[in-house]
């Protein structure tokens, strides 16, 4: 594990610290200062020619943390380590992924070129938007599922009458998953987006009169719509409704929404770093630490991953 390095940058410090606990060995030494006019600028405390370095940054908002990462790795790159792997537990702009209007980017594409250009040799992630963002990469992408993090809490929610609700066609796909693991029925929402963050449910398909509700998605920004379907399931009876989302954004006043909310409980896990006494009573957090450090641990050595995609 000597050439072994992982350096974090500062969108998820907590999440690394985690990480390197999980493998046992030191957070690399890295300094990243902002000049006055707000350019960043990094610098590797010591040598790591012909290292295997790992970077860890979330590229969730502000886009700060994305210049962040293109520079922390351009700099490694020009340091001649041997292999550079970019750890993005949140890949941003995952929703800009097709080009469905004109006049549009296909920004999710974009980002993929970019990190490749700043010295990245692969990725390591976890519950992309859509699975087809892997092939916006030229170069080996590692793609985590948040199932194994997510199922023992799931299981712990001790609901004798589950039911789990898609909250779109969309993710028909995922919660099928979750349903085939933990056995018990699935249901879909079939709802129409008027915009941005404006949708309206339209119909449900599936039976959760007097069953427990478990919505599951990739990640939970605004609440809007999680919202919007927690309405819905309880207008159709269901006894109570819960949420799991891998990516807990929660911009605004998206953690107000929830603990206001009719929602029981919602999951999400820690790929994006919030305060703990600032997400309230309901929300859980999972870590994703031991999942990555395995998964890190096994590409060190070039091991087989593919066993922890399930």
């Amino acid at each position: 594990m000597d050439r072994l390095k992982i350096f974090s940058g500062r969108s998820n410090r907590p999440l690394a610290e985690k990480i390197v606990k999980e493998l046992k060995i030191p957070l690399e030494a890295l300094h990243i200062k902002d000049f006055a006019d707000g350019e960043t600028w990094a610098k590797y405390e010591k040598n790591i020619r012909g290292a295997d370095v790992f970077i860890i940054q979330s590229t969730n908002s502000p886009a700060k943390n994305v210049i962040e990462l293109f520079i922390m790795l351009d700099a490694v790159k020009r340091a001649a380590a041997q292999r550079i792997t970019a750890v993005i537990p949140y890949f941003g702009y995952g929703r800009q992924d097709r080009k469905d209007e004109s006049r549009t980017p296909i920004t999710a594409k974009l980002m993929a070129k970019l990190i490749e250009e700043a010295g990245a040799n692969g990725i390591l992630t976890i519950d992309l938007h859509t699975a087809q963002i892997q092939g916006f990469f030229e170069i080996p992408v590692n793609h985590l599922y948040g199932r194994s993090v997510f199922l023992p809490s799931f299981k712990g929610l001790d609901l004798k009458n589950l039911v789990i609700v898609a909250p779109d066609m969309g993710a028909s796909k995922l919660n099928q998953s979750y349903a085939n693991k933990l056995g018990v029925p699935l249901a879909v929402i079939d709802k129409r987006r008027h915009g941005d963050d404006d949708t309206e449910v339209m119909n449900l398909v599936g039976e959760v009169k007097n069953r427990d509700a478990l919505i599951i998605d990739d990640m939970f920004t605004t609440g809007t719509t999680t919202l919007q379907a927690v309405q819905a399931l309880l207008e159709a009876g269901a006894k109570s409704v819960s949420a799991g989302a891998t990516h807990g954004v929660l911009p605004g006043k998206a953690v107000e929404r929830i603990n206001k909310s009719r929602l029981k409980k919602v999951f999400v896990t820690d790929t994006i770093h919030h305060p703990p006494n600032k997400l309230g009573r309901k929300i859980e957090v999972v870590s994703v630490a031991p999942l990555f450090a395995e998964a890190i641990r096994r590409i060190h050595n070039d091991e087989s991953v593919s066993s922890l995609f399930e």
